[in-house]
């Protein structure tokens, strides 16, 4: 066999870095415009809070099949713009005509009931995020040798906690500081709300451009030799046949990481759903079905900034998150985040006053930094480099499947066991997060990575 020369990727800056991931930035803007305030949303068009996690299931379904289909078609794609950058760039653009579009769903009210329209734009908008993550999520591996795969996920984490601080506060900061309407008649979204929707749109596309003008993707010709010692395929598939393939074949650390990511996500899921009527009625003693009333929208406020705090915890945490890495390992880092979301999530049923509801947030947010980095930077270390789309997009089904288990039982759960009170939807999510850090410690992770220490000029080898 003729002699392949395999270079090392070389190590980038930490501005090149940053570049690369300040998309994530806007994304997570408009992700927590939608985590914190569909559910409010969808409860002004007339959603019960039974059923509300039933509107939600549309989004994970969205992401179970696009971002596989993403991922696949990633792996393949060359042309000017380069090999993910296309798959953000269309997906910030669809996001952002999303966003403000959902909290003007009743001004179709005279053809479609409202809730039906906001349901579809969920939809629409969960697709339009799943497109531009994944493609993300694969630049960083694409870009990073596996020696900076730790601080990239985490710098990524950290903006993307940046990104969620601004979406989840700013309907409050609109009532705060520039007196911006939040109450509406019934059925109507409030202007601070539909702003807010209205400026993330504008964030998520300029930050998603940002990094398309500032970063530059590897050719595959420069690509194939930073992965010259990877075994060719010795069968060649395609189409639908090569995703059954690559489903049945995934490395034996993904498949255990999918345990961990079903429990970490079940719980976030019930976090998103019932955060909102849980403080409404728990903490501000709201009666169920008022959602026009002053002290409802106070609590939505509130609980947009209880969320801003926890992603503020995040996107610190993501930055000390490869020092406590390289003191301990990427599963006890990742299993002692997990616990202290277990105990944020349960403390929340013992606290009546809503400032004291800022504490369970920094567990929350611990649980959530690491959420966004380890499972990622551990997969990112076991799967073939030409496989990196797929393998990232398949991911993703542990990330959506939890969710519509949460979708199709949530709201029952609620409903039937705990009698539609929504703080045991809580108590639930918390529970689910210690199972998480229970199950991560079984994750084989040999954390093997090659650590170049040599600057930033690649070293070149040969194998025969």
């Amino acid at each position: 066999m003729a002699n392949r020369v395999i270079v090392p990727k070389p190590r980038l800056s930490f501005w090149q870095i940053w570049n690369m991931s300040f998309g994530f930035l806007g994304i997570q803007f408009g992700f927590a415009l939608q985590t914190g305030y569909a559910s409010r949303i969808l409860e002004t068009f007339g959603a019960d809070v039974g059923n509300i996690s039933l509107f939600w299931l549309a989004a994970p379904l969205t992401g179970m099949i696009i971002q596989p289909i993403i991922g696949h078609y990633s792996d393949r794609t060359w042309n000017r713009l380069g090999r993910r950058r296309p798959y953000f760039l269309t997906g910030a653009l669809l996001s952002g005509v999303a966003l403000c579009f959902l909290p003007n769903s009743s001004g179709l009210a005279f053809l479609i009931p409202p809730i039906i329209v906001g349901a579809g734009m969920l939809m629409v908008m969960d697709a339009s995020f799943n497109v531009a993550m994944e493609p993300f999520r694969a630049l960083v591996a694409d870009n990073l040798p596996d020696s900076q795969h730790n601080i990239g996920f985490s710098l990524q984490t950290c903006l993307i906690g940046v990104g969620a601080i601004v979406g989840s506060a700013l309907p409050s900061v609109l009532v705060e500081w520039f007196h911006v309407p939040s109450v509406a008649a019934k059925g109507i979204v409030p202007d601070n709300l539909l702003y807010s929707f209205y400026f993330g749109g504008i964030v998520l596309v300029a930050c998603i451009v940002w990094t398309v003008v500032k970063t530059k993707e590897y050719p595959p010709e420069v690509y194939a030799t930073f992965h010259a010692d990877e075994p060719e395929e010795t069968v060649k598939k395609s189409g639908i046949s090569e995703f059954i393939y690559d489903l049945k074949n995934m490395p034996k650390t993904m498949k255990q990481l999918g345990v961990v990511q079903f429990f970490s996500w079940f719980a976030l899921f019930s976090m998103w759903v019932f955060t909102t009527p849980a403080i409404a009625a728990h903490v501000y003693n709201i009666s169920a079905g008022d959602t026009s009333s002053k002290g409802f929208n106070e609590a939505g406020n509130w609980v947009g900034t209880m969320f801003s705090v926890y992603n503020a915890v995040s996107a610190i945490y993501a930055l000390s998150l490869p020092w406590i890495v390289k003191h301990t390992n990427r599963k006890r880092t990742h299993a002692f985040s997990l616990a202290m979301g277990g105990i944020g999530l349960i403390s929340i049923f013992f606290i009546h006053n809503h400032y004291l509801l800022l504490l369970p947030m920094v567990g929350v947010g611990l649980a959530w930094g690491s959420i966004l980095a380890m499972p990622y930077a551990i997969l990112s270390s076991s799967i073939p480099a030409k496989k990196i789309g797929i393998y990232m997009g398949l991911f993703n089904f542990f990330i959506t499947f939890p969710q519509i288990v949460n979708s199709l039982t949530g709201s029952l759960i609620v409903k039937y066991v705990f009698n539609s009170q929504a703080i045991y939807g809580l108590v639930m999510a918390g529970v689910f997060m210690f199972l998480a850090a229970v199950s991560v410690l079984f994750v084989e992770d040999s954390n093997s990575i090659n650590i170049i220490e040599t600057g930033f000029e690649p070293e070149v080898k040969t194998i025969a």
